[in-house]
C-alpha cells in the first residue's frame, strides 16, 4: 500500500474494469486466446492471464474443447437472466446525458436514425433557458449533426439514394450539394464527430458523437445543441471532447469494449 493508501483501491477498480472488458471481447469475438484478448484491449498478456484465472474460478469464463482458448461461462448466462427486461438505450444513457448537460449548460440528446430522418429518444436540459423539447421529433438526416454522423458511416450507395430523393434547404447554410456533403462527411470521419452550424435552424448549432454497440456499430448519436453564441468554431473543439467522452461512456454501458 502507498503512503496515502489510494493506489490499491485504484488498482482494484482498474482490474474490475479490465475484467469486464475481457468479457465484452469474448462476447463480441467468441472463443479467444490470451494474446488475442491482450491485443484487443491493448494491455499486457500477463494481466489478461491473471484476470482470466480469476474469472474462470468464478465460472465467468471457461476452457473446454481447446485449452488456452476462453469463452463466456455459464455464470454470465445466469447473471444475464436476472437483468431487467427493459434494456432501453434511453434508460442507459440518461444519467450520462444529465451529467454532461449539467457540465456544459446546454441540451444533450440521444438520437437514432429511422429511414431518412433522425429521432430524439432522450433529452437532458442544462441550465440554459434556451432549450427545445426534441424528444419524439423527426429532424432531417442531412441538416443535423446526428444525421451527418449517421451518413458518414453509411455506404456511398446509401447516401446517394437519400440525396437522389432531393433534400430541402432549411436555411442558407443547409448542405444539399452531394459533392459538398461528401467533403463534409470526410471531415466527420476524420474528427470522429459531426457538427451542424445553423443548417437546420438559424441561431442553432449542434455537435454529435457516436454511441457504439457490442460489435462496434454506431447505433445512436449523443448530441449537444444550443445557440451559436455558445456553440461555435471557438468552443466546439472543447465541447466535442466532452461529448466524445460521454458517447464512449454510453457505449461501454451497451457492451462496447473499453481499451486500456
Amino acid at each position: 500500500m502507498s503512503s496515502n493508501g489510494s493506489r490499491p483501491r485504484d488498482h482494484s477498480v482498474q482490474s474490475v474494469d479490465r475484467a469486464v472488458s475481457i468479457l465484452q471481447v469474448l462476447a463480441a469475438q467468441g472463443p479467444c486466446g490470451v494474446t488475442e484478448i491482450a491485443e484487443a484491449l491493448g494491455i499486457h498478456k500477463s494481466t489478461v492471464f491473471r484476470l482470466l484465472a480469476t474469472l474462470e474460478s468464478r465460472g465467468m469464463v471457461e476452457q473446454k474443447s481447446e485449452r488456452g482458448r476462453y469463452r463466456i461461462g455459464y455464470t454470465v448466462v445466469e447473471l444475464a437472466g436476472g437483468a431487467s427486461k427493459v434494456n432501453d438505450l434511453s434508460a442507459l444513457s440518461h444519467p450520462v446525458c444529465q451529467e454532461l448537460a449539467a457540465a456544459v449548460g446546454d441540451t444533450v440528446n440521444v438520437a437514432i436514425r429511422e429511414g431518412d430522418d433522425v429521432i430524439s429518444i432522450d433529452q437532458a436540459i442544462g441550465a440554459s433557458i434556451m432549450s427545445i423539447d426534441w424528444v419524439g421529433r423527426r429532424t432531417p438526416i442531412h441538416a443535423t449533426s446526428a444525421g451527418k454522423l449517421f451518413l458518414a458511416h453509411m455506404t456511398p450507395d446509401e447516401v446517394e439514394d437519400i440525396f437522389a430523393k432531393g433534400q430541402q434547404k432549411h436555411t442558407p447554410h443547409t448542405i444539399v450539394d452531394p459533392a459538398s456533403l461528401a467533403a463534409e462527411l470526410d471531415g466527420v470521419r476524420e474528427r470522429g464527430y459531426a457538427v451542424s452550424l445553423e443548417e437546420h435552424e438559424i441561431g442553432l448549432a449542434a455537435i454529435a458523437a457516436p454511441i457504439h454497440d457490442l460489435n462496434g456499430r454506431i447505433i445512436a448519436a449523443i448530441t449537444l445543441s444550443g445557440p451559436t453564441f455558445r456553440i461555435n468554431e471557438d468552443t466546439i473543439p472543447g465541447l466535442a471532447e466532452q461529448l466524445l467522452a460521454a458517447g464512449a461512456k454510453v457505449s461501454w454501458r451497451r457492451g462496447y469494449v473499453k481499451r486500456g
